[in-house]
Parts: structure tokens; sequence; C-alpha cells
């Protein structure tokens, strides 16, 4: 029998909303370990205080501990319910020229700028924005913990996800309609016979060394 994970909650948001923040983000990324494509970020404030939110979010856990179909199950329920969603995304060359870290780092930024209403409090995954001149934390595994945080992964997941299924008519051969642009044995074996698209991440060490190779 599936065992069924149990609902995340809002703690950490309820603990903020009663100390008078109105619109807290809940922010993470996905691609970050990707041999090509974007980096995609994405932040999501939920409603405070509306009755049933939980309830009706009981399933919202970490991205990674769903399937595909689950995680498209539950965007538009995030969607409806969320008081605001902004995604944002770093190219492949963003992330050669600034490294994953700052090609993450501006992909938030940019999803909170697309947000259209400012955040008075951050809740990230790990990672802190430097700059932010409002309040953050970064929270270890806080895609695990944290109810905002959580529907964020799924928003960027999905977002990137889709996109990589349109880039793969664009350039294909490498299967990221399946692997979405991950390391896998497939991508490698096209990697060796296409050679680099001009989505692949040159800084990334399986595309550097053959391109190294000439």
């Amino acid at each position: 029998m599936e065992s069924v994970l149990p609902p995340l909650g809002l703690a950490w948001e309820e603990s903020l909303w009663e100390q008078g923040f109105r619109a807290v983000a809940g922010l993470d990324e996905a691609g970050r370990g990707a041999w090509a494509g974007p980096v995609v970020a994405a932040a999501v404030i939920l409603p405070p205080r509306r009755e049933g939110l939980a309830d009706a979010l009981w399933d919202v856990q970490d991205s990674k501990r769903l399937t595909a179909a689950q995680r498209e199950a539950l965007l538009p329920r995030i969607l409806s319910l969320a008081l605001a969603v902004g995604i944002g995304e770093a190219s492949p060359d963003e992330v050669d020229r600034l490294n994953v870290l700052g090609a993450t780092r501006l992909a938030m930024q940019r999803a909170l700028a697309a947000l259209g209403l400012q955040p008075d409090y951050l809740l990230l995954d790990h990672v802190r924005l430097p700059g932010w001149e409002g309040r953050q934390q970064g929270i270890p595994h806080g895609d695990g913990q944290v109810l905002s945080i959580a529907a964020a992964s799924i928003v960027a997941k999905v977002h990137r996800d889709r996109l990589m299924v349109r880039l793969a008519q664009e350039h294909p051969g490498y299967g990221w309609e399946h692997n979405k642009g991950y390391g896998t044995p497939r991508h490698r074996q096209a990697l060796a016979c296409l050679g680099p698209s001009p989505l692949h991440r040159r800084t990334y060490r399986p595309v550097a060394c053959l391109l190294e190779k000439g």
C-alpha cells in the first residue's frame, strides 16, 4: 500500500501572519542540476488566515516527492487559491556566466518581480537573496516543511517540465521530453552523437568535457 505523506500545514506562514506580515512569499526552483535548459523559480503567496486553506492544499508536498501527474493535478488548485504567483527563468547562458547559484537567485528575483504584489517576508528553500531589502529566511529542506515553498516547487517544476517538452521539438534527439534536460544515459549518448545544442550549459562537466575534445 502506498504511504501517505503527512500534510505540511501552515505553521511557518501562520507564525509570520501572527507577527503582522501579510504577503509571505515561498520560493523554490527547478532545474539546477540539469545539463540543458533554464533554471526556473517560482514565488507563491498564500492568502493569510483563509479558512480551509490548509485542508484545500493538504496534498501539496515537495515536488520531488510527487509524480508528474500529481504535480499537474495540483497546479490549478495552487493557482486558484494563491494570492499571487510569479515565475522567473535564468537562461543556460546566465547559468554559465553567473554559476548555478547566481542564476537561481536571478530567477528568484524575476519570479518576485512577476508577482504583481510586493512581499513583506520571503521563505526560501536553502538559499537567501543578497540585496533583498525586506525580511527573509532560508530554510534547509524548506520544500519539505513549508507549504508555500512546496507550492512554489510544484509551480516551478511543472512550468519547467512543460517548457522542456516544447524545447524538445525545437532540438530533437536529446530526449528532453522525457529527461527534461537531466543527465540520463540517453542524454549522454545523444550529446556524444549530436554535440551540444545552444541550450546546453557549457560549464557543466559532461558538456565541458565534450567541448574540450572538440
